[in-house]
């Protein structure tokens, strides 16, 4: 690896503080290559805390107290400077594949040897890719394929139960960077109480249980692109 003129610098971003600290730790490390330059563990933070610091690097985990870090991709890499490795326990391949549509450098996973960890951290921040070869192929056929019509859908009995409500509700959620509650309630009008009730009847209606499953699922059959 060649030299670095500066220290690469790191925005770490999971909510368990115990990945956190041992990240930490291993990265601080490698100093000089490169040093923490800052942590969130929520996706609020994470945009917040990625603007003000435009860190090199940003290694991040998808599933932040049940919010989909997926959204919040586009926003880590808009400043052209911050590349993203994704590091998670999630096995999910199509989650996976979408974290670099929506702009990852690098997946891994969790379970990956330290030594791993470091030589991703370098090798996305001097412009490589850190992804398998089977992803970046059905990524790539994804971005170029023409698309077929759709065969019978048997989840569209599914997706007809929605009320209209609920899925206005689906669009502010998959539109809201890893808004909480408190923040997607006051965009809808509504109290957090009934915004749980409807996530709860949608949950039950999509056979999802939380929003992380629910982005993903709603991005797959494309109910944020439905317009009424």
């Amino acid at each position: 690896m060649q030299p670095v003129a500066h220290p690469i610098g790191v925005l770490l971003v999971d909510d368990h503080q115990t990945m956190l600290w041992g990240l930490s730790r291993l990265i601080d490390g490698e100093h000089p290559r490169m040093k923490v330059v800052g942590t969130a563990r929520c996706c609020e933070d994470a945009v917040a805390t990625s603007a003000s610091l435009a860190p090199d690097v940003i290694v991040l985990d998808l599933d932040l107290d049940g919010h989909c870090a997926l959204e919040i991709l586009p926003k880590l890499v808009s400043n052209e400077v911050s590349r993203v490795v994704v590091l998670t326990a999630e096995r999910e391949q199509r989650t996976l594949d979408l974290a670099v549509l929506h702009g990852a450098r690098g997946v891994m996973r969790k379970d990956a040897p330290a030594q791993q960890v470091i030589d991703s951290i370098e090798r996305v921040y001097n412009g490589e890719l850190c992804v398998d070869a089977q992803s970046i192929g059905r990524v790539f056929y994804e971005l170029t394929a023409v698309k077929k019509p759709q065969k019978a859908d048997p989840e569209a009995s599914r997706r007809a139960s929605l009320t209209q409500k609920e899925r206005e509700i689906i669009n502010t959620v998959v539109a809201g960077s890893g808004a909480s509650n408190k923040a997607l309630a006051a965009k809808l009008f509504v109290t957090e109480h009934t915004l749980r009730n409807h996530l709860t009847s949608i949950y039950q209606k999509l056979g999802v249980s939380n929003r992380l499953e629910l982005y993903i699922y709603a991005v797959k059959h494309q109910l944020d692109a439905v317009q009424h």
